[in-house]
């Protein structure tokens, strides 16, 4: 499990993009890896077809965990994760400023509509 999650804003502390800030976009855990909005942009060309002329795509490639940090929604600079438990709910919360930090919203795909089977006759509608 990691501290930094789909949606959170991070500075990347290491690397050509260093001191620039973005939205993580992916989570690799079994990696250790974030993409991140913006950063470590790469380009990729594609060879023309018969009646479509090539093309170069740019995207977002893939960094190690460890050259991202959470910005503090506090003071703006990276600072590391804790958890406060309080009431029974667990928080996640900035060590520099000791401000909870908001949970994040991630656009989520819509689940495609089940289809209705032998064992499960009702069709559930999306």
């Amino acid at each position: 499990m990691t501290k930094i999650r789909i949606g959170d804003q991070v500075i990347i502390n290491a690397g050509k993009d260093r001191g620039n800030t973005g939205t993580v976009l992916k989570l690799d855990l079994k990696r250790n890896r974030v993409q991140v909005e913006g950063i470590n942009m790469k380009t990729r060309h594609i060879k023309g077809r018969e009646g479509q002329p090539g093309d170069k795509i740019e995207f977002a490639s893939m960094l190690h965990l460890s050259n991202v940090s959470l910005i503090d929604p506090k003071s703006g600079k990276a600072t590391r994760v804790g958890y406060e438990t309080k009431d029974g709910v667990k928080t996640r919360v900035a060590r520099k400023s000791g401000q909870a930090i908001v949970k994040s919203v991630a656009k989520k795909a819509a689940k495609p509509a089940k289809k209705a089977t032998k064992k499960d006759p009702k069709v559930i509608e999306a």
